[in-house]
């Protein structure tokens, strides 16, 4: 098997979910996966509960909704972006995953929490057999170049946007 690259991004919902169903696609086939998140920082919700029972790693590094560049947690969200990477940088090198989920790397990438060509060299430089996934908002065209499959997830209508608030089992 070689090394497979693949991106979820686009401003749609759904990013995640397609990420978490090929999780579930490899854990049916025994599959080692890690998924590492970058942004988020919500042990309530229900993909947690399911991928954890199923076997499936969950790293939530992220602090959550980020601040612009120059508000005074920024620099914490930074930090945290950084601590996730410095995970997936030793679990890219490992050999213990046949599946890595990179969660919202997209957006840390986008929003200045990470460097572009440090996430691009580190996916580069894993061996294969490996599956990598990258999720999030505004995947750049480098990353996009880089892989092997891309899926931009666009939105044509939301409950949100109708005021229907966010429901267990489906938004979270």
């Amino acid at each position: 098997m070689d090394k497979h690259i693949l991106i979820f991004t686009g401003n749609g919902k759904g990013k995640s979910t397609a990420a978490f169903g090929m999780a579930l696609r490899a854990r049916g086939h025994d599959h080692r996966v890690l998924v590492i998140q970058f942004i988020k920082n919500d042990t309530a919700v229900g993909e947690l509960a399911s991928l954890q029972k199923l076997g499936i790693s969950i790293v939530q590094t992220g602090r959550g909704f980020i601040p612009k560049p120059g508000m005074p947690r920024y620099t914490e969200h930074q930090e945290a972006a950084q601590e996730g990477f410095v995970l997936a940088c030793k679990s890219l090198q490992s050999s213990d995953y046949d599946l890595i989920i990179l969660d919202e790397i997209c957006g840390a990438v986008a929003k200045g929490l990470l460097d572009e060509q440090e996430v691009i060299d580190a996916i580069v430089a894993a061996p294969a057999p490996l599956n990598i996934v990258l999720t999030g908002r505004g995947a750049t065209d480098k990353m996009i170049a880089m892989a092997d499959t891309v899926s931009e997830i666009q939105p044509l209508k939301h409950a949100l946007d109708q005021g229907v608030q966010a429901r267990e089992g489906v938004e979270f």
